[in-house]
């Protein structure tokens, strides 16, 4: 059986502010074939890109029921469905723990109503990573990337799905360009 990798970055320029610029990109990959996309929106923020990257991603897919890896550099997003917070928040009627609405609520339901047509485990991965650079400690990154995502992945498999990362974060950055460029 094939499995359906996406890798996934969100990204905003000048986060917080007022005339803050997000973009997001996403790789879906499956057996040889690679798809990327990317796109972006003013007045946002990192998290709702985050969220749109990999919403972005499961509504480009033809048919459900796949079985789908996301690599994410989000803890907000990996840790949402590696701990079931979801299961919280709909339990209690989409209120956080501090009893406060949940942000981005809208994208998460989304999100839950994509990712529950297929069988799905979310990775995480430390963002931009300097892969060229002699200074990069690869070792402790790696024994991080385990420690996170399990021993199942080979360090061939960690160097790999970083530079899928990196890309991806490449692609959210010219969904912002694309943005400020028709500003």
């Amino acid at each position: 059986m094939t499995i359906l990798r996406i890798y996934t970055d969100g990204a905003c320029s000048g986060n917080q502010s007022s005339e803050n610029v997000g973009g997001w990109g996403s790789i879906l990959e499956f057996g040889e074939h690679k798809r990327e996309m990317f796109g972006g929106e003013a007045n946002t923020t990192n998290n709702r890109m985050e969220l749109t990257a990999v919403i972005e991603a499961f509504k480009a897919l033809n048919q459900g029921g796949q079985t789908v890896e996301v690599f994410t550099d989000s803890a907000y997003v990996a840790n949402c469905f590696r701990e079931k917070w979801y299961e919280s928040w709909e339990k209690n009627k989409w209120k956080n723990a501090a009893r406060k609405s949940v942000e981005n609520q809208e994208l998460w339901r989304e999100l839950l109503a994509l990712v529950r047509q297929h069988d799905v485990k979310f990775y995480r991965v430390k963002g931009h990573v300097n892969l060229k650079s002699k200074s990069t400690d690869f070792d402790k990154l790696y024994e991080k990337f385990v420690s996170w995502n399990g021993s199942r992945f080979t360090f061939e498999d960690f160097e790999y799905i970083t530079t899928m990362n990196n890309r991806a974060d490449e692609l959210a950055n010219m969904g912002i360009d694309r943005i400020k460029g028709e500003m």
